[in-house]
């Protein structure tokens, strides 16, 4: 019998700083200077915070920030489609702690690692501290703290009970987030019953999600369709998709923007011409397919060839063959830059406001012209980018999280 393999000892805080930090005398100088630097910059920011800045613009304008015009007595739909995604975030999180990878035969998965340990511990943070904060009404607040609830409440029961669901049920599961996307569109647009709101009310995160999702969705699957194409063997179907990345690469997104907002209405007739926010969904989404096409041919040429070979020798067909064997493979290579070219797309939608729509930029700027509010554009400006930052970070989350499950070799995390 072989004998097991020798028990790794985890280095202790001090270990770990003294390894890390200080390995020899100039590391700890200069770890010493960036750590100063750091607290330094801290400290005053946090006294500029505390003591100097001015946060009624932003608990003033929170409502104009999240929604922009939106009428205000249609506003219950707004809260209906954030109840609705909290239960859908809850329930896919626990599901896929609780569902072990596809191919893994380690250990049982952990329903409540450290991290998801961590990511409550946020969450119930921020729904105690946004409405104190922002100074909401009490309405508002319990509406937070009901909707945080609803999250964690959906998450420990997916978690716990999410094995015993019928592998067809599970199948299915992931059908929730576009009809939830369908859902969202008509509950923010209208029809079906409800009043329409004009897409010229829309503004502030709510259009930039809107904008940054509707673009995301949609260019992910005409990039795929422009790497293949860009590699068939058909001439015409090759030069045409390289004809439109090169062009759509070659030319600036305000540019398209542009043309996009005055062209359209003088090619098309009077009454199909979509609205201008609809416009600009269509370019961005458009403009952000030519650079997914190109992190997708990358992932497609790190496939070796013989796969293909492999799989027509086996009797599948080209489609089938591409569909089942290449581009599952090339779209684990492909991920990580595909997810930081949809995080460059979200940050592109602040350039709607240079085209008068009231994105969240659009809205910043409407605020800090305010007679009211001049000379707060630090609060506001910073406010801003933390709201980004937090959007950034949940794609990078999210894929980092999506490439540790695609990859059986990795151990989740703890």
């Amino acid at each position: 019998m072989a004998p097991a393999p020798p028990a790794t000892l985890r280095p202790g805080p001090w270990q770990w700083l003294r390894r890390e930090l200080f390995g020899s005398r100039l590391d700890g100088l200069i770890s010493i200077a960036l750590l100063g630097f750091l607290l330094a910059a801290a400290l005053g920011l946090a006294k500029w915070a505390i003591f100097q800045a001015q946060w009624t613009v932003i608990s003033a304008n929170s409502t104009l920030f999240a929604v922009g015009r939106y009428p205000l007595e249609q506003q219950w739909r707004l809260w209906l489609l954030t109840t609705l995604l909290a239960l859908a975030t809850g329930l896919s999180w626990g599901l896929l702690r609780a569902l072990p990878r596809s191919g893994s035969s380690g250990p049982p998965p952990i329903l409540w690692p450290r991290n998801d340990r961590w990511a409550a511990a946020i969450l119930v943070l921020l729904a105690l501290w946004r409405p104190l904060a922002l100074q909401l009404t009490l309405a508002i607040q319990l509406r937070w703290w009901a909707i945080t609830a609803l999250l964690l409440l959906a998450r420990w029961a997916a978690g716990r009970w999410g094995q015993a669901l019928p592998p067809l049920v599970r199948r299915l599961i992931p059908l929730i987030w576009p009809l939830l996307y369908l859902v969202g569109m008509v509950l923010i647009s209208g029809g079906l019953g409800l009043v329409q709101v004009a897409p010229s009310d829309w503004g502030g995160l709510l259009l930039t999600l809107l904008m940054a999702t509707f673009a995301i969705l949609l260019c992910f699957p005409l990039g795929v369709l422009l790497a293949l194409g860009r590699r068939s063997t058909l001439p015409l179907l090759r030069w045409g998709s390289l004809l439109y990345i090169e062009f759509i690469r070659g030319a600036p997104l305000i540019t398209l923007l542009f043309l996009g907002q005055n062209i359209l209405g003088f090619l098309l007739p009077g009454g199909l011409a979509p609205d201008r926010v609809w416009r600009a969904a269509w370019v961005l989404t458009f403009f952000a397919a030519a650079y997914v096409a190109e992190a997708v041919r990358s992932g497609l040429a790190a496939v070796p060839a013989g796969q293909l070979e492999a799989a027509r020798s086996l009797g599948l067909s080209m489609p089938f063959a591409l569909i089942h064997v290449v581009l599952p493979q090339a779209m684990r290579v492909a991920l990580p830059a595909t997810v930081g070219q949809f995080i460059t797309l979200l940050q592109d939608t602040t350039l709607l406001s240079l085209i008068g729509l009231l994105d969240l930029l659009g809205t910043a700027r409407t605020v800090m012209a305010n007679p009211a509010f001049l000379g707060r554009n630090a609060e506001v400006y910073l406010v801003l980018a933390v709201l980004f930052w937090c959007c950034c970070a949940a794609l990078g989350l999210g894929s980092r999280a999506l490439e540790t499950r695609l990859n059986p070799n990795l151990a989740p995390s703890r």
